[in-house]
C-alpha cells in the first residue's frame, strides 16, 4: 500500500486530476473573488506553519516515512520564498533543501534521476526539491539540444518523453511503496505577473541579483514551455504523487495553499511517537529520584 493516504484525504482544489484532462490555459492563476485579506492570510499561515512543525517532530521520532516536496515553476513565481514561509517553523535537523541547476560533468556521467536520488530525504525527514528532475521533461523538452551533453545509448527519439514520464512515475511509485510522501507543487504564475516581478527585480537594487539575461531568454519560449508543463502534469500526476497546481499571482495565497496541502498529507500519516517498554518506566521514578539527589 502506497505510503501517502488515498487521494481524497487531501481535499484541495488544486489537485491535477490523474486523468489526462488538466489544461494550463484554463487553470487560475489568481486567488479568485471571496480570500481573506492580508492579516488573514499571514495568521492562518502562522497557524498552519506551527501544525506543520509539531507534525514535522512527530515524523522524525516516528522514524518510518519522509516526505518529499517538489516545487517547479517559470521564474519569479515565488519557489525560494514560499520554502522560506512554510518551512519556517520546522527544525533544520528535519528538513533539508536542494536546488538543481544545469548538470555538473559528473553528473552528466550518470543518468538523469542519479543526482536527484542522492538528495532523497531520509526517514524521519522533510526533502524538499527546488526544481528536480521534472527538468529532463521541461527545460530540456523545450531545449532539445541539451540531450546532446547527456550522451544517450540512442539519441532523441519519437518515445523519448513518454519513456521518462514512465520512468518518473515507476521512481515515484518506488519512493511511495517505501515509505516516502511525495507531494509536488507547480506554482502557476501568470505572464502578466511575472513582467512585473521581473521589473522590480530591475528596478530594485536589493534585488538585483535576483535577475538574469536567461530568465527573459527563457520568457520568450513561454507557449513552450506552458505545453511542457502539460504534458508533463497530466503523464505524471498520481495518486501516490499527486501534482497541486497552485495559483502563484498572489504569493500570500499561494503559501497559505501550499502549506495546508503539507498539513493534510502529514496529518493523515499514521504517525507516532515511539513507546518505552513497560519495563523501563517502572524504572522512571528511580531515575527522577537519581536526578533529584544530585548536587550542584
Amino acid at each position: 500500500m502506497p505510503a501517502l493516504p488515498a487521494k481524497s484525504s487531501i481535499s484541495s482544489p488544486f489537485t491535477v486530476p490523474s486523468d489526462g484532462r488538466f489544461v494550463v490555459a484554463d487553470t487560475s492563476t489568481g486567488p479568485g473573488k471571496g480570500v481573506a485579506g492580508k492579516k488573514s492570510l499571514e495568521k492562518q499561515l502562522t497557524n498552519t506553519v506551527e501544525s506543520i512543525s509539531e507534525l514535522q517532530r512527530k515524523l522524525y521520532a516516528d522514524d518510518r516515512f519522509s516526505l518529499l516536496l517538489v516545487f517547479q515553476a517559470m521564474d519569479a513565481a515565488g519557489k525560494d520564498g514560499t520554502i522560506r514561509a512554510v518551512m519556517s517553523g520546522v527544525n533544520p535537523a528535519g528538513c533539508q533543501v536542494s536546488s538543481f541547476k544545469s548538470p555538473s560533468d559528473e553528473e552528466l556521467e550518470h543518468d538523469w534521476l542519479w543526482r536527484t536520488s542522492k538528495r532523497l530525504p531520509e526517514r524521519g525527514r522533510i526533502g524538499i526539491f527546488n526544481r528536480s528532475y521534472y527538468e529532463e521533461v521541461l527545460a530540456v523538452r523545450v531545449h532539445p539540444e541539451y540531450l546532446k551533453n547527456q550522451r544517450l545509448p540512442q539519441p532523441q527519439h519519437e518515445e523519448l518523453w513518454e519513456e521518462r514520464f514512465e520512468s518518473i512515475r515507476d521512481h515515484e511509485k518506488h519512493l511511495s511503496r517505501n515509505g516516502t510522501v511525495v507531494l509536488k507543487f507547480w506554482l502557476n504564475v501568470s505572464k502578466e505577473e511575472q513582467k512585473k516581478r521581473f521589473n522590480k527585480r530591475l528596478k530594485t537594487p536589493e534585488k538585483y541579483w535576483k535577475f538574469s539575461k536567461s530568465d527573459l531568454t527563457t520568457r520568450d519560449s513561454w507557449d513552450e514551455y506552458m505545453q511542457a508543463y502539460e504534458s508533463m502534469l497530466n503523464k505524471t500526476s498520481t495518486e501516490y504523487a499527486p501534482w497541486f497546481a497552485i495559483p502563484a499571482d498572489d504569493k500570500r495565497y499561494m503559501r497559505v495553499c501550499v502549506a495546508e496541502i503539507i498539513q493534510q498529507a502529514l496529518e493523515a500519516l499514521p504517525l507516532r511517537y515511539p513507546e518505552k517498554a513497560p519495563g523501563e518506566i517502572a524504572k522512571f521514578e528511580e531515575y527522577i529520584a537519581r536526578l533529584a539527589s544530585e548536587t550542584d
